[in-house]
């Protein structure tokens, strides 16, 4: 019985198995390790996140004389000032006292959970249904399975430029090559379609696109959206629509889901509560598979659910409360903070528009803004990372710089602050703009004439 056993053993699963008895070769007792030699791996080697390789390499030493202000932190919760609604609340409240969301859920999320994310996303243009909907832990983890399922080690990604860094951190980890295509701030952020189109290759295997943008507030208007399909269905290349932020555009402003406009274009839409119920920390995201003419196919879906197993995604207790989070909660309360995030973005364009030496970009959703920084104007400073590193010295203001972008001379802002703190931020990068200011050579002849 016995030696009908082993074999298959030693198959199952691919793990070798030793006989039993002392049957190890003295050559194999010989190739033993006669020393600790314990390496880390290649994709761990491999993973880095520029926001951290930058910041942690920043020599941040805050002016004692000022209080800190972070206007760094993607985080919309950090002040306090924009708590999610309270029937959000209340559904986990509940969630957690009817005693059913302990145990584990299927790896891509509870059945009645898909089920109610697919109704809340689902239109006449891009149909969901909840076999079209994997739960996962955060939008990251959905980008992560997307850019795993659709591409091998060798196989190149295009992403945004400037754009959310955690692509590029995930990309290169798995040994897959990442393109940088151009948008372009005099066209409100839009991608340069022209560039986008040259850098594909028979080795693309996926496009990013990340409406609305971190870290540029932008949101793409319909045509553009348009586009940017047709160029994707040209080079018959699918597409990962990063829309954490989607809807949250300011009022007056339209968005479009990516999906509800394609025709023939495949496409993985990766979301979450993050940031438009301000719950970042609880970890709820999805990914909604738009299969166009059935080109993904059972393939890719299947895909998703092996990469679903490695780990047993979403919390639980925010899928069993986000029935009543997606449908309960009031309009004014996405309302309220959306005219939250444009008066603030507003004050900030305001306020430092007419500084010399920044040039800024008005933004239309999402929660930052882009602060161009002429650097001939300010000799003191090398790049945007020591003019930032300067910037917390003297005033106690951090600014993300946008080198954390792939995207030089420009510093990133968080528009979430609350408002006196956001008009003393300003006030405190004007003075410091005004003391390093330099005018070029060429301004000083202006002048004299």
């Amino acid at each position: 019985m016995q030696k009908q056993i082993l074999p298959y053993l030693k198959e199952m699963n691919g793990i070798q198995h030793k006989t039993v008895k002392g049957s190890v070769s003295k050559s194999k007792q010989k190739s033993r390790r006669q020393r600790w030699n314990i390496r880390p791996s290649e994709i761990s080697i491999n993973t880095l996140n520029p926001i951290r390789a930058i910041v942690d390499g920043m020599k941040l030493s805050p002016n004692p004389g000022k209080p800190m202000i972070a206007l760094s932190i993607g985080d919309p919760t950090v002040f306090g000032n924009l708590p999610t609604d309270e029937k959000v609340t209340q559904a986990l409240k509940d969630a957690i006292d009817s005693h059913k969301y302990n145990g584990y859920a299927p790896s891509v999320g509870y059945q009645k959970s898909r089920d109610v994310v697919a109704n809340f996303y689902t239109c006449p243009e891009a149909p969901l249904e909840a076999e079209d909907v994997v739960l996962t832990s955060g939008c990251s983890q959905a980008i992560d399975l997307a850019i795993t399922v659709l591409c091998n080690p060798g196989d190149n990604i295009l992403i945004p430029c400037p754009g959310f860094s955690l692509y590029k951190t995930l990309a290169v980890s798995l040994g897959i090559q990442v393109k940088l295509y151009n948008l372009l701030p005099e066209k409100s952020w839009e991608i340069d379609l022209q560039h986008m189109e040259s850098l594909i290759d028979d080795r693309t295997t996926c496009l990013i696109i990340n409406n609305p943008s971190n870290p540029c507030g932008s949101v793409y208007s319909k045509e553009h959206l348009q586009n940017v399909l047709s160029v994707a269905s040209k080079n018959c290349i699918p597409i990962l629509a990063d829309e954490i932020y989607g809807d949250m555009v300011f009022p007056g402003c339209k968005y479009q889901s990516m999906a509800s406009l394609s025709s023939d274009v495949p496409i993985l839409a990766c979301g979450g509560l993050a940031k438009r119920w301000l719950v970042p920390g609880w970890r709820m995201g999805w990914i909604l598979i738009h299969d166009r003419n059935q080109i993904f196919g059972k393939e890719i879906r299947q895909g998703l659910v092996h990469l679903s197993q490695r780990i047993m995604g979403a919390c639980t207790i925010v899928q069993g409360a986000i029935e009543s989070i997606l449908n309960d909660t009031p309009q004014e309360f996405y309302y309220r903070t959306l005219s939250f995030l444009k008066s603030n973005s507003e004050i900030c364009f305001s306020e430092l528009s007419t500084v010399p030496g920044l040039t800024l970009v008005l933004p239309a959703g999402a929660m930052y803004l882009m602060v161009g920084i002429e650097m001939e104007h300010f000799p003191e400073f090398q790049n945007d990372v020591q003019f930032t590193e300067r910037l917390v010295t003297e005033q106690s203001v951090f600014c993300l710089p946008a080198t954390a972008f792939e995207y030089p001379n420009y510093f990133r802002i968080v528009v979430t602050v609350p408002e006196e703190m956001m008009m003393e931020a300003c006030a405190r990068i004007r003075e410091f703009c005004q003391r390093h200011y330099r005018p070029c050579s060429q301004d000083s002849n202006e002048l004299d004439q």
